[in-house]
């Protein structure tokens, strides 16, 4: 397998190939051999979920092959991978397959100068040692030696050299020049190398520079390398020798290693082509990983539109350098301005509503799904002598937003001087912008949930509760902090004649459109057994059985209270609800110790017991959910009895103002705890 893994590599002219093995028991596809690559830059790919959405995964799971011509087109189908693997490659892979038993991938890996599709000649020798390498895992299979998962094997590395002939020609150089192998180890330089990055040949041999130049170790330099390694490339960098020695670096890669050329910032040369030198922006500040790895936390938090929002604006453009950033969306025909930093206002103003035919460098990112980078605004304010924007700044990159195989918007950065992006700059925000996107979709299909969820339950909690002669009320509602802006809570007030009353509350499980509408079922169920007649432990018995008929996978707590007015008592009873609490008219409160039956929705013969207190005028009962009592790291019982000394401690005012003093107070406590929940609180209090 080893044979023939180097041997397809040499003859369809890829520089990388590699062979992952799936492990059905693990779900896993794992590398077990490499060619074009060391150990140590293979080892981070060695072991891939194959759930995972990356193209070696996909091609094991779905049975068919991948073909990416581009790093644009991998950050479109697969952003993650992109992110990871920022360089300029084309890359094919093709499942290992006999009959219906997979046995995993062959991965080749191309520079991104290859054409956009496979030639006739490399998709027949891809295919030839597919089946090759196929049968010679089925082989083994059958022959009671299946193929394992253990070390990763190196195929065919080349040799070590420590000196190389014709050293005495590149002593005649004016500049300084070294070759590094694969591994990034040092394996020749002339003295003029040597001088110019201040230590000694002896020192410098076998060693990676990185490792004896600290000057030269962080992950942005050595990045470079891993770029010249991954695409074949010519890449290059500036770094500062303390304590003020500013050298230039290029790096010329072939299939045994890289040969480096090192001279003074700023020497001219001839035959450097005009892309090898990349700006000076902050993507080589060390700061830029800093930024980009809370840019991944903040989206991965980000729940709605305007979270991606400014978490793009806030690490996007340290990183990049950019003086403007804008997110913009497609949508019905026409561009809306989701976000807009550092343009003047009249830009977003001139962005919103601009029909998606207009002639724009926007619109045509958003139409052609093609990434636009101008180092300079002469080709955009000659195409687009209309538009003030591009007299307004210096350079500009147009980065479309996709999703789902269709474009959704563009990211538009804007810089105040002329700004060449190198190409790593441009596989970088490629990159960075595929996993933007899948963020943006994701947070735009949350919010439309989360706009249904919110229209539902407004239609669903009562609009006005019924005014009774005899008895104040306050409800207040205050939704949940994160996820959904939506919650189960629920309260009501049922009028059930001239002098009796029900006050109900309850919490259907989950913060999501399915705990919206089983709340509004139960809310109509107890109101119909309430108005029905039915006594309180006959209504959640009735309720109970409801759900139970339903076969919902959510569970509700409840607690009814029949507030008999004429006789100045109360009738209880709770599903599984917190207890509620008596003010007494002379201000001393009372955690009621009632009865509390099952859960709703868990047990279809469950019973629920009534228990009567008095009601005396000036009394009141607050009911209320776990959201205005709970915080991470408090007892439930603790924090209920804290509630009841708030309520003994309250001056005499207006039910409306106390609910609101409590619900207040509750909302800091969550925020500064991070609690999730949403908060339902329902005050009744019989008039003196």
């Amino acid at each position: 397998m080893d044979r023939a893994l180097a041997e397809l590599v040499r003859a369809t002219g890829a520089h990388i190939g590699i062979v992952y093995l799936l492990v059905p028991e693990d779900q896993l596809v794992h590398m077990v051999a490499v060619t074009g690559l060391p150990r140590n830059v293979a080892r981070p790919w060695s072991r891939v979920a194959l759930a995972a959405p990356v193209p070696v995964a996909e091609a094991v799971r779905e049975g068919r092959s991948v073909w990416l011509a581009s790093h644009t087109e991998l950050a479109h189908r697969f952003p993650r991978t992109a992110l990871a693997l920022p360089y300029h490659v084309a890359m094919s892979v093709v499942p290992l397959t006999t009959g219906a038993v997979r046995w995993g991938t062959l991965l080749q890996i191309w520079p991104g100068t290859h054409a956009p599709e496979l030639s006739s000649g490399e998709a027949r020798l891809t295919e030839r040692y597919r089946r090759r390498i196929s049968r010679l895992l089925r082989r083994a299979a059958d022959d009671g030696r299946p193929m394992r998962p253990t070390d990763l094997r190196i195929v065919d590395p080349p040799p070590t050299r420590h000196e190389q002939p014709g050293a005495e020609l590149t002593e005649r150089f004016p500049e300084g020049t070294c070759a590094l192998d694969l591994e990034g180890r040092i394996t020749f330089l002339n003295g003029k190398a040597a001088e110019l990055l201040g230590g000694s040949r002896h020192d410098l041999l076998g060693a990676r520079p990185w490792d004896v130049l600290p000057w030269l170790d962080d992950p942005i330099r050595r990045n470079f390398y891993l770029a010249a390694l991954l695409s074949r490339l010519p890449t290059s960098f500036t770094a500062l020798r303390p304590p003020d020695h500013r050298l230039a670096f290029t790096l010329y890669p072939d299939a045994t290693g890289i040969s480096v050329r090192i001279t003074p910032a700023g020497t001219p040369s001839d035959d450097r082509a005009p892309f090898l030198t990349p700006p000076a922006t902050g993507q080589a500040r060390p700061g830029a990983l800093y930024h980009l790895l809370h840019l991944s936390t903040a989206l991965t938090e980000a729940a709605g539109v305007k979270d991606v929002a400014e978490a793009v604006t806030d690490q996007i453009m340290p990183v990049v350098s950019a003086q403007g950033l804008a997110v913009l969306a497609a949508d019905e025909g026409r561009v809306r301005v989701i976000s807009s930093r550092g343009f003047p206002q009249r830009v977003p103003d001139a962005f919103e509503g601009l029909p998606l035919t207009a002639r724009s460098a926007s619109t045509r990112a958003i139409a052609t799904g093609l990434p636009a980078f101008y180092a300079n605004t002469e080709e955009l304010r000659r195409t687009y002598p209309h538009i003030e924007l591009y007299r307004i700044m210096d350079a500009f990159a147009y980065l479309p937003l996709f999703a789902y195989g269709r474009t959704i918007g563009c990211c538009v950065l804007g810089y105040d001087q002329p700004h060449p992006f190198s190409p790593d700059e441009r596989a970088g925000l490629t990159s960075l912008i595929g996993v933007i996107s899948q963020a943006l979709e994701r947070a735009r299909l949350f919010d439309t949930e989360n706009q249904v969820a919110r229209g539902l339950q407004a239609a669903l909690l009562p609009h006005d509760l019924p005014r009774i002669p005899g008895l104040e009320v306050a409800a207040r509602y205050l939704p949940a902090d994160r996820g959904l802006d939506i919650g189960g809570d629920f309260y009501d007030l049922i009028r059930l004649d001239d002098t009796t009353a029900a006050a109900v509350i309850g919490d259907v499980q989950g913060h999501n459109v399915n705990a919206a509408a089983l709340m509004g079922q139960v809310r109509t169920a107890v109101h119909t057994h309430a108005s029905a007649g039915a006594s309180p432990g006959e209504i959640l018995a009735r309720t109970n059985r409801l759900l139970m008929d339903l076969n919902s996978t959510l569970f509700t707590s409840c607690l009814y209270a029949h507030l008999d007015l004429r006789h100045h008592r109360a009738c209880l009873s709770s599903a599984g609800h917190l207890p509620p609490v008596l003010r007494r008219p002379d201000g001393r409160t009372e955690v009621l110790d009632i009865p509390t039956g099952l859960l709703l929705g868990i047990e279809p013969e469950a019973e629920y017991r009534t228990t009567e207190v008095p009601l005396p005028p000036g009394s009141a009962l607050a009911l209320y959910t776990d959201g205005l009592v709970e915080t991470p790291g408090t007892d439930l019982d603790t924090a209920v009895n804290e509630l009841a000394a708030r309520l003994a401690a309250a001056e005499p005012r207006p039910l409306d103002a106390l609910a609101e003093s409590l619900v207040r107070q509750a909302g800091q406590t969550r925020r500064s705890s991070r609690s999730r929940d949403d908060i339902a609180l329902l005050l009744v209090k019989r008039d003196d």
